[in-house]
């Protein structure tokens, strides 16, 4: 595969610190973490300091001028978004126009207004260019081994009949993105930046569209930013229709996708088993068997794995037009934002139908 490709990340939060540098740390074989850069010298340094003990050649880079050391920098081939969600998308689109390949957290934009701006910017940027730099958009649940699991699954249940997908998060004042301010300046709030995840998994095990959604939703928990509860009803394009009911804080935490089809029930449930994290898969067959087993969570380092090989590969294969890992590409995380964005759209008219924009 030649040389390890050399990356950088923006962004020295929570999830920076605590997901990124130990699953890139996993996985330092395959890259080369050159610059971590942050707005202040403060933050910057502290991600640093992190990062320094699996990375030693890391360098630190702060404000304007370390940014634009990064943009000129012609070894970094692929950098990492993991900024506060409301300016990911104006520094992506800064870093592919300089020809670097971006890795950006999601959810893939604010809105679908800046969605429909970011993709107009970057195709009028690339028209003509065959090897367009890969915009992917991190969201490990296409990547998780219950999700790749489920998706073949759901093939043996028939015709789906209905699809459930509870949601019983536990986002209150232990959880460390609790008082991130971003996540309580974000029209839609915890709904729109946690949702995506659940509308991900919703998406790619039903494998067609979502059009259209009626969506009660409330503001319960004040401690919380509005809303912090929605209940759904969404119609997929083949007809089945299902239920999203999402509750940003419960006392009881519990995440759920229920698929019933006429030849059997397909179940991923998150849970632990054995001191370990991740997901149970529960078949029910038609001969009334139940089948089960449980999948560690893995998806950020599934997903780091594929941008780093897409990149690798995108290098050494110029001219090619390479086609990068479809799971990661803007136009799903787009997708996942245009569902919960019609939720809330429908709970502000208090029920009422709303298409879901249709990206391509």
């Amino acid at each position: 595969m030649g040389e390890a490709p050399q990356i950088a990340i923006l962004g020295a939060g929570t999830f920076m610190r605590t997901q990124y540098i130990p699953r890139l740390a996993e996985i330092s074989k395959l890259l080369l973490l050159k610059s971590i850069w942050s707005r202040t010298e403060e933050s910057a340094r502290g991600a640093f300091e992190i990062a320094q003990k699996h990375f030693p050649g890391v360098e630190c880079k702060w404000g304007d001028k370390g940014l634009q050391e990064i943009i000129e920098d012609s070894s970094i081939l692929g950098v990492a978004v993991v900024l506060a969600g409301q300016a990911q998308v104006d520094f992506s689109l800064r870093l592919l126009k300089a020809g670097k390949h971006v890795l950006q957290e999601k959810p893939a934009a604010a809105s679908t207004s800046e969605l429909e701006t970011a993709l107009s910017s970057y195709r009028s940027i690339f028209a003509n260019i065959p090897d367009k730099p890969i915009w992917a958009v991190a969201e490990n649940y296409r990547f998780e081994p219950a999700f790749v699991e489920g998706k073949k699954l759901v093939n043996d249940i028939g015709d789906v009949m209905s699809i459930q997908v509870i949601v019983e998060g536990s986002m209150n004042s232990s959880n460390p993105y609790f008082s991130s301010s971003w996540r309580r300046n974000f029209t839609g709030g915890f709904i729109l930046d946690m949702g995506v995840h659940f509308v991900a998994g919703l998406r790619m095990l039903a494998g067609c569209e979502i059009v259209s959604v009626s969506a009660i939703t409330s503001h319960v928990d004040k401690t919380l930013p509005a809303p912090d509860n929605v209940s759904s009803l969404f119609q997929l394009e083949n007809g089945c229709s299902g239920v999203f009911v999402m509750v940003v804080s419960s006392r009881s935490p519990k995440i759920v996708w229920r698929f019933v089809g006429l030849k059997g029930t397909l179940q991923i449930e998150r849970g632990n088993q054995d001191g370990r994290h991740g997901y149970l898969v529960l078949f029910y067959g038609s001969d009334g068997q139940r089948k089960s087993s449980f999948y560690q969570f893995s998806g950020v380092d599934e997903e780091f794995k594929a941008f780093i090989n897409d990149i690798s590969q995108a290098n050494l294969r110029k001219g090619t037009g390479y086609e990068a890992e479809p799971r990661m590409s803007f136009l799903e995380g787009a997708r996942d934002v245009a569902v919960l964005e019609a939720m809330l759209e429908s709970g502000g008219k208090q029920g009422a139908s709303v298409h879901v924009k249709k990206y391509h």
